[in-house]
């Protein structure tokens, strides 16, 4: 999979857009990040899942799926290797990436603009 293919993929999520933080393009809905390229390197990407979640990918999927290490990677921060990744696995992740972003942010009340 190539980064413009991953890029399409996360785009086409109701409510997708594109942004940028830490120099990576990344992936949001409601705000949040839900992916990100880039990350650690150009051959790779990442998706928010939630731990659980990652076990799963990681598990079915070991050449695809590595934790990223540190915290964020005990929280479910998963990097995809790209040219191990097919669009059907990625599309799955990413689908749960965002939904994990979506539904924490309707729960979550905003705060009123000053």
């Amino acid at each position: 999979m190539t980064p413009a293919a991953f890029r399409k993929i996360a785009l086409s999520l109701a409510g997708a857009t594109e942004s940028a933080h830490w120099g990576h393009p990344d992936f949001r809905a409601g705000g949040r990040v839900f992916a990100t390229l880039g990350y650690p390197g150009v051959a790779w990407a990442m998706v928010k899942l939630m731990p659980e979640q990652q076990q799963m990918v990681v598990d079915a999927e070991p050449q695809m799926f590595v934790p990223v290490k540190g915290t964020w990677g005990l929280r479910g921060a998963t990097n995809v290797k790209l040219a191990a990744a097919d669009q059907r696995t990625v599309r799955s992740a990413l689908t749960m990436a965002w939904r994990n972003v979506t539904e924490a942010t309707a729960k979550k009340p905003r705060r009123p603009a000053a």
